[in-house]
C-alpha cells in the first residue's frame, strides 16, 4: 500500500477524526455513561456491574478467576471487592482447601439484585440502536482488536 492509500485508511495520520483509538475512547465513555443512570438505581459502579455479572453467572469464584474474567489485575479487583462487600453483595472469604485463595461469593442482597438488573442490558441495547447483526459483528470485532492487542 504506498502513501496516499495508508493515509486514505487513516493509518499514518495524526488527524483526530482517522484514530480509531479515539472512536473507541469516545464510544466506551458514551456507553458507560449511558450504564451511570441505570446502575445508581441498583447502587452499583460500572466495574462493580461487571464483577456482579460474573457472580451472576457462576456463584462462587476465585479472585483470580475473577480477575481473569474481567481482565482485571487484583489491585483493580479488590477495592472493588472491599466496597461491593460493604455493602454486603458479596462475601470474600478464604477456601479451605487453599489458604492462598480467597473464593467470592454472593449474598443474598447480591443474588436478588440480579432481578432488578434485568432491564440493564435492554436499555442499553436500546440505546445502542444497533441490529442484532450489527450488535454481533461490533462485539466481534471488538474481542478482535483486544486479542490482536494483548498479544503482541
Amino acid at each position: 500500500m504506498d502513501h496516499v492509500a495508508r493515509n486514505h485508511a487513516g493509518q499514518g495520520s495524526l488527524l483526530l477524526e482517522d484514530q480509531l483509538c479515539f472512536v473507541l475512547y469516545a464510544a466506551s465513555r458514551a456507553v458507560t455513561a449511558c450504564y451511570r443512570p441505570l446502575l445508581d438505581v441498583l447502587g452499583l459502579t460500572y466495574p462493580q456491574y461487571l464483577v456482579m455479572l460474573v457472580l451472576w453467572e457462576q456463584d462462587a469464584v476465585s479472585v483470580r478467576d475473577l480477575g481473569s474474567a474481567l481482565q482485571l489485575e487484583s489491585s483493580t479487583l479488590s477495592p472493588l471487592l472491599k466496597r461491593l462487600e460493604a455493602s454486603g453483595l458479596i462475601i470474600r472469604e478464604r477456601r479451605s482447601d487453599d489458604e492462598r485463595s480467597v473464593a467470592i461469593r454472593l449474598t443474598d442482597a447480591g443474588a436478588d439484585l440480579r432481578e432488578k438488573a434485568r432491564t440493564v442490558p435492554l436499555a442499553i441495547g436500546d440505546a445502542m440502536g444497533l441490529t442484532p447483526h450489527q450488535h454481533a459483528t461490533a462485539k466481534e470485532l471488538l474481542r478482535l482488536i483486544t486479542a490482536n492487542v494483548n498479544h503482541r
